[in-house]
């Protein structure tokens, strides 16, 4: 802010960083280096761990995060994208930044970014949001920072903190167009965030698996290797799992795929504690596990007697393990005929999540809505109907280009559970309309994004 003029507000500042969309994503580091250099290099106050992957990176933040806190840390957290506000993107102890703060984290970034326009190009959205959080963090001194990478690895803006933990949970076929269209390009790519000096943890199989570790030899890292946890029960409220040195333990998420993500989190609980950032006991792991939530993620509402589960999904290694996740919760589920309202990106493979998706036995006849969203990649519902016909011939997937109408239609009509996915903005759309939570509510109408 300059004396001339009034602190930005919180409708000013959306504004301010939704304009800085307009440069896409460029991978690099030179621009956010330069920004936490004027900034007096913020991210050099908090430890913590980076955790990059396809899939699982939220989940995987979700449970180490719980456990951290049970244990009496104060976490301080960047999951992404958000669902209801702009301000998920920096949490402490789950608590989004409230909106002054908020505003006046962006009045103070946007003249360095203007100097460092100058010299380097104009910075990003995420290059700016990645500013953001490491001055907000450093005023506020969490214990421990788990953050988690934008895209990729290697060339991502969150690539400029090494908190003293890198942790990969797996590698799929996923943005393909930037970060190289084979698992092993991709492993490179994601293998990047560890760095010498760290303690690593990996979740990844295979030839990723391979190129992950050839890096954290070369570098004289250390790197745990580990599988899912044995998956010894589940319901319609999460699943139970074995854990080394812990036994059968309950998790707060539900899917079977959860079981994977555990024990990547497990794991990196135990390298923080190698690396001198923090010690988790077994207690506070337990209670941390079975309290973890993690929204618009196989999140289940109850609305006027209407199951609804909300789900990303949003490529097809998700779709896949919403599929499956589907199957297990089906026998705890309302009866009658499910409906799916659905949404995709132009820029993800549409037909290899129609196809994961049409992999559950449990949407065989099901009532399928296709709809849009008011963003730029977004595919149109007639064209998201065509790819679900081209996939599936038999179906006749209905279509209506506003999600909120194409909601209401799936509530309104006859069936049993609601199922919506496909894409986190939808996602997030629909959660906005079951959910009125204090700490989400903006101060001034969100800008779409």
């Amino acid at each position: 802010m300059t004396a001339d003029r009034a602190p930005l507000t919180y409708a000013d500042a959306l504004a301010a960083i939704a304009a800085r969309g307009r440069y896409g994503v460029r991978l690099g580091l030179g621009r956010t280096r330069a920004l936490l250099r004027e900034l007096g290099d913020p991210q050099r106050a908090v430890r913590g761990a980076l955790v990059a992957g396809t899939n699982g990176k939220g989940s995987v933040l979700a449970l180490a995060g719980a456990a951290l806190r049970a244990a009496g840390y104060r976490v301080g957290e960047t999951p992404k994208p958000h669902l209801v506000t702009y301000r998920e993107r920096l949490q402490i102890d789950g608590r989004p930044v409230d909106p002054v703060t908020f505003a006046r984290l962006v009045d103070e970034i946007l003249p360095i970014a203007d100097r460092v326009a100058r010299r380097l190009g104009q910075p990003t959205e995420f290059e700016l949001l990645t500013a953001i959080v490491f001055r907000w963090f450093a005023e506020q001194r969490p214990d421990v920072a788990l953050v988690e990478v934008g895209l990729g690895g290697r060339l991502d803006a969150t690539h400029a903190w090494n908190g003293g933990v890198a942790a990969v949970t797996n590698v799929e076929l996923d943005h393909t167009d930037r970060l190289g269209s084979t698992i092993e390009a991709i492993a490179r790519e994601k293998a990047a965030i560890i760095e010498r000096g760290d303690v690593a943890v990996t979740g990844a199989r295979g030839p990723a698996l391979a190129i992950i570790r050839r890096r954290a030899r070369r570098l004289d890292v250390p790197l745990a290797e580990v599988v899912p946890a044995p998956l010894l029960g589940l319901d319609r409220d999460g699943i139970e799992v074995e854990l080394a040195g812990l036994g059968r333990v309950r998790v707060g998420l539900r899917g079977r795929h959860q079981a994977a993500n555990v024990a990547v989190a497990d794991a990196l609980l135990d390298a923080l504690e190698a690396a001198g950032v923090a010690t988790v006991a077994a207690p506070a792991r337990r209670t941390g596990y079975a309290r973890a939530t993690w929204p618009g993620r196989l999140e289940l509402f109850e609305d006027d007697g209407r199951e609804i589960l909300l789900d990303g999904a949003h490529n097809p290694a998700g779709a896949a393990s919403l599929a499956v996740a589907l199957d297990d919760l089906r026998p705890f589920l309302a009866a009658g005929r499910l409906t799916l309202v659905v949404a995709a990106m132009g820029d993800k493979d549409v037909d290899g999540i129609v196809g994961a998706l049409r992999g559950a036995a449990s949407l065989a006849g099901a009532r399928i809505i296709c709809t849009s969203l008011d963003v730029v990649r977004a595919l149109s519902a007639a064209q998201l109907a065509r790819h679900w016909a081209s996939v599936d011939p038999a179906a006749r997937p209905e279509t209506d280009e506003d999600p909120r109408v194409a909601f209401e239609r799936a509530r309104s009509g006859p069936g049993g559970p609601i199922v919506v996915a496909g894409s986190l903005y939808l996602v997030g759309a629909v959660r906005a309309q079951l959910v009125d939570d204090p700490g989400l509510r903006d101060p001034e109408p969100a800008r779409a994004r």
